[in-house]
Formats: structure tokens, sequence, C-alpha cells
């Protein structure tokens, strides 16, 4: 492996033009096709399998007229004095509902006098709008024209508030991602110390993001891929893509150092370094490309989607970033030489060296003291409850937030999560007394507090009503109660089966769903990056290692989140409106992107090790020497990341604001805690036996020399042409033509 890329390498840094005029067609020729390709198909929100979703089915197909699919959205009336009953106030309340049903894309909007949806002391009501359309498609100007509505129509004597998906705008603008790249900006120059060489990685990720972007639009129709795929790849396509190349132009940098031509800094930067990169690109892909086993259609295409983007990256790394080396020619040279001096006018060895040295020296208190304390951090792990978040995680200024409080506090909190309850007449038989039993049975429970009447289908054999719980959506009680409804036996002796959905209902399968595929998808993401690092490091205790601490990372982050998210410890710092159950997808989400980023740390710092080991030095030296080469490197990297997630905690959406702290949270354990304390002590304990590989084993495993070490034979060969005079021999005459006005 490291011979080829060292080929691949010097191949690219030799043809350096071609290469960057490849890639420069490549985007421009993704451009023009995404400008023709038609636009993405709506997002596949269906969740296979699931109880909610097979009611949404049969009410799509016996209740069309109900668009039970559509977006929804709820307008509240409140009376600032005197009732909402009174004349000017129900004029005022009719007036709004007719103007929201001039939408072409509304459907149907439920006068509230007609529906009685007036609270008890008559200062509330509230209005439903149904959508022809589900969310994801709903026009701009349809959301603009119901805000609109809404706001007109409030005054001093009646405040009006919307809630409900219609409103949730569709995620636009990349505040997030541009904050993300300035503070990688300051991190590359702090780390390189040199403009040009801290641009590259920037250059070449936005590059390949953009790449990647446009070829998900390409293949967006005969794909069916959906409008949301792209966020997660543009996510990790810049966090791995500056990761990546800022590991090979750092190696190209030290092996200018040692004295080497500069076509043969490249080529080993890439045999190795690129190495090292082509492997930890592929358990990231093994992580996203794994989210398929979860069985939900979106989550699969964003997992692929991303996926493709790291590959891409990959891409990148090995023949892009050694062209655009050579083509900056000497702009870009070793790292200046370390000014600090100790006591005795001799360097003081780097702060990296410096800590290896004493977890060398410490091994034993590093390991039980870093593993306490994520023990200790990962303990609320244990109290995890999954929901999906709804307005009332909404921050309190919104109006979706202040529609919600006007409900529970008019109606009761279930009103913000009614039931949909689907009886179906088993046979083609008639549902309208099995209905009747099933409303009677729910209507005596407690935790039910009103039942709609049964509303039967054209064909007779199916009927619906809404069940509102007496507690909030996201609560446990209410969860109960979806469960106690699908229990056999509610419609009684009648030959029908019940159904049940609603926003709860599906909120609570999602939940088991993820949860019945969190340990298959560990498994086969652990069970097949462990195979392919025994490759990597040719060992057995290096792999187990690497797993063990990526469950450790993972365990803290989701402590850390269910801690503030869910507690609602230091809820105010983080802006967390209302502390609940964790969005559903978190754990999965973050085992998959951290699980990936993980492997990329280890596999950058433990190769280093390893090189080291197998060039001759002792097991402690190899750990020091790892850390000298790499740490740096390996710590600006986790910074960018934490950087680029953490970002996302500006969002005035709680689900991001989750989604950023948790990964952000996770990267930090994983990189400051597992990689830089953890594996030094578990390799300065297990000496020899941590690079040893059973000999039945050795014989099976291929030798992928991601270490380089057969590069080291041939790096000192006097025929080997240089980039530039040098000691390592005269120019190579295609080279020195194509170097001629060369620039950045």
């Amino acid at each position: 492996m490291a011979t080829f890329l060292f080929r691949l390498g010097r191949l690219s840094f030799r043809r350096r033009w071609p290469v960057a005029l490849l890639w420069v067609v490549l985007l421009v020729g993704t451009g023009v096709l995404a400008g023709k390709a038609p636009a993405a198909p709506p997002n596949d929100f269906s969740m296979p399998g699931t109880e909610a979703q097979q009611a949404y089915d049969l009410l799509e197909e016996r209740f069309p007229e109900l668009n039970a699919d559509g977006a929804t959205a709820r307008v509240v009336f409140r009376a600032e004095s005197g009732k909402i009953t009174d004349a000017p106030a129900k004029q005022a309340v009719q007036e709004t509902v007719r103007e929201l049903g001039n939408d072409p894309q509304v459907a149907r909007v439920t006068d509230p006098y007609a529906t009685r949806s007036v609270s008890e002391e008559g200062s509330t009501a509230y209005a439903q709008v149904s959508y022809r359309v589900p969310a994801s498609d709903l026009e701009e100007g349809s959301r603009s024209a119901l805000q609109d509505t809404v706001e007109q129509a409030g005054s001093r004597e009646l405040s009006v508030e919307v809630g409900g998906n219609a409103v949730n705008a569709v995620a636009g603008g990349h505040s997030s991602e541009a904050l993300g790249l300035a503070v990688a900006a300051v991190v590359l120059v702090l780390t390189f110390g040199s403009l040009l060489a801290a641009g590259l990685p920037l250059l070449t990720a936005v590059l390949g993001v953009g790449i990647g972007g446009l070829a998900i639009k390409v293949l967006a129709e005969p794909l069916g891929l959906g409008s949301t795929t792209s966020g997660l790849a543009t996510m990790i396509g810049l966090a791995v893509g500056i990761d990546y190349a800022l590991f090979v132009v750092s190696r190209y940098r030290a092996e200018l150092a040692r004295g080497r031509g500069r076509e043969e800094a490249a080529g080993h930067a890439v045999g190795t370094a690129g190495s090292a990169v082509v492997f930890a690109g592929l358990t990231v892909v093994i992580a996203l490309a794994g989210l398929g086993v979860v069985g939900i259609p979106l989550l699969t295409q964003m997992g692929f989607a991303a996926a493709g983007t790291v590959v891409i990256a990959v891409l990148i790394a090995v023949t892009l970033i050694p062209a655009l080396l050579g083509i900056c020619d000497r702009r870009i040279g070793p790292p200046r030489a370390e000014r600090r001096r100790g006591k005795d006018d001799r360097p003081e060895p780097a702060l990296g060296v410096r800590w290896a040295r004493f977890v060398v020296r410490r091994p034993v208190a590093v390991l039980l003291g870093g593993a306490a304390l994520l023990g200790v951090i990962a303990v609320p792990a244990a109290s995890l409850e999954m929901g999906l978040p709804g307005d009332e995680s909404k921050p309190a200024s919104s109006t979706q937030r202040r529609a919600y409080d006007l409900v529970a506090e008019g109606f009761g909190p279930g009103y913000n999560g009614p039931l949909t309850v689907v009886v179906q007449a088993d046979g083609g038989g008639s549902a309208k007394m099995a209905a009747q039993d099933v409303a009677e049975e729910i209507r005596g429970r407690k935790d039910v507090a009103a039942v709609g009447q049964p509303r039967l289908s054209e064909s007779g054999d199916t009927a619906v009503l809404n069940v509102v719980p007496a507690t909030a959506p996201s609560s446990a009680e209410t969860a109960g109660l979806v469960h106690a409804l699908r229990a056999p036996g509610l419609a009684g002796e009648n030959a029908a089966h019940v159904l049940v959905a609603g926003s709860t209902a599906m909120n609570v399968d999602v939940s088991q769903k993820l949860s019945d595929a969190l340990l298959p998808y560990l498994g086969l993401v652990v069970g097949l990056a462990f195979l392919l690092l025994i490759a990597v490091f040719r060992s057995l205790l290096v792999p187990l290692k690497a797993a063990v601490g990526f469950l450790l990372s993972v365990l803290a982050g989701l402590g850390a989140v269910v801690a503030v998210f869910q507690w609602g410890w230091l809820s105010s710092l983080f802006e967390v409106a209302e502390p609940g159950p964790v969005m559903s997808m978190m754990p999965i989400f973050m085992v998959g992107v951290v699980f990936g980023l993980a492997m990329d740390y280890e596999v950058f710092l433990v190769t280093r090790m390893r090189e080291a080991y197998v060039h001759g030095q002792s097991p402690s030296d190899a750990v020091i020497g790892g850390f000298e080469h790499s740490a740096r490197v390996v710590t600006a990297a986790a910074v960018i990341m934490i950087a680029v997630f953490g970002s996302f905690m500006g969002s005035d959406e709680q689900m991001l604001r989750t989604i950023g702290f948790g990964l952000a949270a996770a990267v930090l354990f994983d990189a400051f805690l597992v990689r830089m304390a953890l594996v030094p002590a578990v390799l300065a304990l297990l000496g020899r036996r941590a690079w040893r590989l059973p000999r039945w084993l050795d014989r099976l495993v291929p030798d992928l020399d991601v270490e380089g070490e057969r590069l080291e034979g041939d790096a000192d060969d006097p025929a080997r042409p240089s980039v530039e005079g040098s000691p390592d021999g005269e120019p190579d005459l295609l080279v020195e033509t194509a170097e001629r006005g060369s620039g950045c």
C-alpha cells in the first residue's frame, strides 16, 4: 500500500498541472450536470416496519382527503380581555381562518367554533391548518403566507401564535459551516505557521464538499436522495477533508525537514500519511454506510451520501494535495526550527513529547485516572430517555413555543400531541361497532383527556378517531398510553384490529426502532473496523484497545448530553429551553460519526508509533516518537472537529444544538482523554506484546505496510530524481519544465 501511494504521490507531484486541472474539470462538470438535474425528490420520512407507519399508509388509502402525511399548523387565539366567543374576537378569528384557507397548498382549515376547539373558560381557541403536501415540500410562499396572516391577526385584544411542522423553515444558510471554517483557519495557521500551508487543507476541503454536494444533486432523482441528504455530507466532508489534508501537508513538511527533495517528500508523505488517510477513511465509510442497517430510509441516504463525500476527501488527499504542493514549490517549506531552549541551552522538548514521557513513566496512574474520569462522565447515560423534540423544546421567545404553552394552559398538555387511532375490521366487515366499542373503552381511562367521534371510511371497513392524552406528548405517561392502546383486546369481541398513529406514536416507534438497531449496528461497524485495524497495525491488542476506547468516548459523550439536555444541568449556559428526552437519533448518530472520527485519530497517532517501532525503536521510545511527530497535528485536527461541531450550538433549534454539543463533547473526550492519555498508557504497559500477531493469523493477514517500512530502503537511492537541486540529486527534466513559471 505504501509503495503504491508513494508512486501515486510522486506522479501527482510531477504531473501537478494535469492533476489539478482534472479536479477543476470534475468540479465544473458536476456543476454543469447539477444545473441541468431535476429537483431532488421529497424526503422519505417513512419508517418502514413501525405500527405508526402502517396506520399512516392505511389512512392514505382509506381517507385520502385527510392528507395524513401532509404538513400541519395550529393557529392559537387568546383573548386578552373578555372571551374568545365575544363578537369582535369571533369575527377576527373567522376572518383569519378564511384568509388561511386561501393558500393553494392548504387542504382545509378548521373553524374552532364549529369543531368546539374553545377552552372551557372561553379565553383560548385554535384552528387546525392541513396542507396537501409534506412539510419538506411546502413552498416558502406558503410558509410566509401563514406567518404573515398570523402576525396581521394579532392585536392588543387578541394574541395569535402558530406552531406545527409547517412553521419550521427548511434549514438554510451556512453560518455554522462558516464559523467552523473560520476557527479551522486560525488553528491551521497556528499549527503550520504559514498562511499558504494552512490554506491548502481549507481549499481542498471546500473543493471536496463542493464536488460531493453537486454529485448528490446529480444523483438525487435516479437514486431517490431527499433534499436534506447533503446536510450530513457537508458537515462530515468539511471535517475529514481538512483533517486528511492536514496530515499529508504536515508529513510533507516533516520530510522536507529531514533533507529530502520536494518530490521525494511528497511521495513519502502520501506513502505514509496517505496510507493512514486511506484506512482512516475506510473506517469512516464503514461507519456511515453501516447506517443502512437501521432501516430508516432517510438515515440510510444520509449515511451513503456522507460516505461518498469521505471517499472524495481521501482521493483529494492522495492526489490533489501533492499536486498543489508541487505547484506551490518553495512557498511551502519545512517547519521553523524550535526556538525554545532549556537551562543547558539545548532545545526544549515539545509539550507532546513531555506529556508522552510522563505517561510512559506513570502508565497505571494515567490509565486508571482517565478511565475513572470517563466513567464518571458516562454515568448519566444510564438514565437516557429518547424521543423526538417538538415545539416544547423551542426557545421561549418563538411563536411555536408560545402556541404550545397557550394550548397547554387553555386545554391541557395532551392537546399538543393527540393520538390517531385507526380501527380496521377484519375480513372487510363493518368497523362502525368496533370503533364505538374502542372509543368507549378509551374514554374510561384516567390517562385520556378526550376522545373524538369515530369517522368511517367510504368502504365502511375502517374508522378513525382522535384521542387526547392527559399528559404532555414527550412524557413517559403518554408513551405508556400508546403502548396500552396497542395492547391486544382493545377492540373487545369485535373482529377488528387497532393501530395507533400521531406524532407521539411515531416518536415512540422511531425510538424503539433505533434502540433495537443500536447493538447490531455497533457490532457491524466495530467488527468490520476491528478486522481492518488488524491488517493496519498487524496486532490484535491495538484494535481491541481502539474499540474499547471508542466505547468509553461515546458513553461519556452521551452522559454529557443527558446531563445537559435531559437533566438540565448548565441549561442556562447552553440555552436549553426545556430539558426533556434526548433526540432518538442521537445515540446511533453519535456512534456512527464519532466512531469514524475516533478511528481517524487512532490510525494517525498509532501508525507513527508503529512506524517508529518497526524502524528499531523500543516500545516506550516508539510511543514518545509517535507523539513527537503527530501529537500536535492530532490536537489541531481534534480542535478543528470540535469547532465544526460546536458551531452548531449557535442554532435556534435544540435538535441541532444537541447534535453539535454531543459530537463536540465526544470528540473532546476521545481525542484528549482516550487517544492522548489512555492509548499511550496501554501501549506502554503492553510493551512488545502490543505489536505481536499470532503466527497463524500473521500468515492470513496481508502486509499492507502502512508505516512505509519498504520505502526506507529506496529513500536514499542516489538515482532517484528530486524536484530541486539538492543532495538528493539533479532535477528531473519533466519536473523542471513543469515548474517554470509555477506558483500558487
